[in-house]
């Protein structure tokens, strides 16, 4: 993409900020090396549907929020595993133990906790909740 693309794509988020970290933690793995490998050929078209279907994930999860179903329950955890194929259709195989230390890591980062709550506070909390259900 161009740098114009990627500013409408990404608005301030650079991604690349974050690839030297990204590959020290997990360049050795199969699930970095096929990420890297499927997302080098998107588009910009790509990446619109990619946080589109994001976006969505989180709405879904806002409204089980904030009709007070727990996360839990079955919807929300129909919704993590949403969130979990959403991840292996467009970066990588995201197996159980995989999608369960992505919900960890969500909480436990504050820079992911930043910005998953910029959707709603405390989204963050409940889609952890959620993906740790779906793997009890």
């Amino acid at each position: 993409m161009t740098p114009e693309e990627s500013l409408e794509v990404f608005g301030d988020f650079d991604p690349a900020q974050y690839e030297k970290e990204a590959r020290e933690s997990w360049g050795d793995t199969d699930a970095y090396r096929e990420s890297a490998r499927r997302t080098k050929g998107y588009t910009k078209q790509d990446w619109l549907q990619i946080g589109a279907g994001s976006e969505e994930i989180n709405r879904a999860f806002i409204a089980l929020m904030e009709t007070g179903v727990p996360a839990d329950g079955l919807e929300a955890r129909a919704v993590a595993e949403r969130h979990r194929t959403h991840i292996t259709r467009w970066f990588y195989e995201c197996t159980p133990e995989i999608h369960a230390g992505l919900g960890h890591m969500y909480v436990a980062d504050p820079r992911f906790t930043r910005n998953i709550d910029k959707a709603r506070p405390g989204l963050v909390k409940y889609m952890s909740e959620a993906i740790a259900a779906l793997w009890r």
